[in-house]
């Protein structure tokens, strides 16, 4: 005789079990067939909490395990992720030093660029401040 239980655990879903223990049901023991039922149901139903019990065991340590590699795969992109910016500041501020360098070249060289200019036509404009300065006009 078996017996077969079903039993709901909202958190694992349906779980079927199968409790198989050899009896005889003679003539003799028809009596006592209700409560070896019984024993037999209990013994069952305890077999089938263990198993929900370590069902339940093994998706806490599962969910443990997966939070625990999510938590170093999110470390190593984290400190990934930080090399990364930090290389690429180290660039953006080398870069920024060549270019104050470039930058202060380009204006030397238009400052001298004008003083060579002025120094040039400063003649001329002398002249012509001159001329307008003392022209009379009736």
């Amino acid at each position: 005789m078996g017996v077969f239980l079903k039993i709901r655990d909202w958190n694992l879903g349906i779980l079927d079990f199968e409790y198989c223990k050899g009896l005889e049901i003679s003539g003799s023991m028809e009596a006592n067939r209700g409560q070896n039922g019984i024993q037999l149901l209990l013994a069952a139903e305890q077999e089938a909490q263990h198993i929900v019990n370590a069902a339940r065991s093994e998706k806490l340590a599962r969910l443990k395990q997966a939070k625990e590699e999510a938590d170093k795969e999110i470390a190593e992109f984290r400190a990934q992720m930080e090399a990364e910016f930090q290389r690429k500041l180290a660039e953006s501020s080398g870069d920024s030093g060549a270019n104050v360098k470039r930058l202060e070249k380009e204006t030397d060289a238009k400052i001298g660029h004008l003083k060579t200019e002025a120094s040039r036509i400063s003649h001329d404009v002398v002249q012509m401040l001159l001329k307008h300065v003392t022209a009379v006009k009736n």
